[in-house]
């Protein structure tokens, strides 16, 4: 019974083989465009617009990367990038894991409430307007914590990390006050440390976030050049590059050849390179924290 139950059949083989050719599928779907986009930053742009490229640089050229590291203002702004992720990451994750504690203990009254406040801004938004006004109210207008207090703590990175702190049996932290823990230590040296795959998760999602985000330079630190970021200032670059929407044949430099397809290509490579190198060290983390934050309840 054992041999005919583990005996395979036609059928077996050919969901096998469509599986497999569905996968390298959505494989070469997904991986092309990244690789393309890499091809377009290696071309010379003259030339990638005589004719299309796909899987290999027709003319190598570093002179798209030289283009954009030789911006005087792009190392400052590297600075600016990286010191606002890792402290908007460090402080975010610190924070929402604190209030995601409280809001677990089903002995604090108020966590009802609390929770349906941070959720009700989910869907309800002042609008650009009021937001700029009370930003400048607050003193954060060109202000180097415009990029750290607003989104502090975002609504659904609080939910999961709640989510998962609801999942770990409440007798370890029963045991842990019979013994004369306090609050903060059994937070630090007990629900922490078992929610590592649940913060690494939202570690990752505000780390993208604040690297990736030019958007509030641009509303609230436009003329602040000292708190400009990188990506504000490939922004500037392609816009610098391009000014007429649409077009795809202006040149920056002749003895550069380098076009505004060539130069977005560059860009993207740049700015996604940091992500690319720090993901893969978080990637068991990242799914096993999703998977369980996000199902469990």
């Amino acid at each position: 019974m054992a041999k005919g139950f583990l005996k395979r059949t036609a059928g077996d083989y050919v969901f096998e083989t469509v599986n497999f050719v569905l996968m390298i599928f959505l494989l070469v779907v997904t991986l092309y465009p990244i690789l393309n986009t890499v091809v377009y930053s290696f071309n010379d742009g003259l030339d990638a617009m005589r004719s299309p490229l796909y899987l290999w640089p027709r003319v190598f050229t570093w002179g798209n990367y030289q283009k954009i590291l030789g911006q005087e203002t792009i190392y400052r702004a590297a600075f600016v990038s990286v010191a606002r992720t890792i402290v908007s990451t460090v402080f975010g994750v610190l924070f929402t894991a604190m209030l995601a504690y409280t809001l677990s203990r089903k002995e604090y009254m108020f966590r009802r409430s609390i929770t349906f406040i941070f959720v009700f801004t989910m869907y309800v938004n002042a609008g650009l307007i009021p937001t700029y006004f009370l930003m400048r109210g607050l003193g954060l207008v060109n202000n180097f914590m415009i990029y750290i207090w607003p989104l502090l703590i975002h609504p659904f990175h609080l939910i999961v990390v709640r989510t998962y702190m609801k999942s770990i049996p409440e007798s370890l932290v029963e045991s842990a006050r019979i013994d004369g823990s306090s609050e903060y230590r059994i937070f630090a040296q007990i629900m922490f440390p078992l929610c590592k795959p649940v913060i690494a998760t939202i570690a990752l999602f505000i780390a993208v976030w604040a690297w990736n985000s030019w958007y509030d330079t641009f509303i609230y630190a436009p003329g602040a050049q000292h708190l400009s970021t990188l990506q504000y200032e490939l922004k500037k670059l392609i816009t610098t590059a391009n000014p007429s929407a649409g077009s795809s044949v202006a040149i920056l430099t002749q003895p550069e050849r380098i076009t505004p397809r060539s130069l977005k290509a560059t860009i993207t490579v740049v700015t996604a390179l940091p992500i690319v190198l720090v993901y893969p060290f978080l990637q068991r983390y990242f799914v096993a924290g999703l998977n369980v934050g996000s199902v469990k309840g």
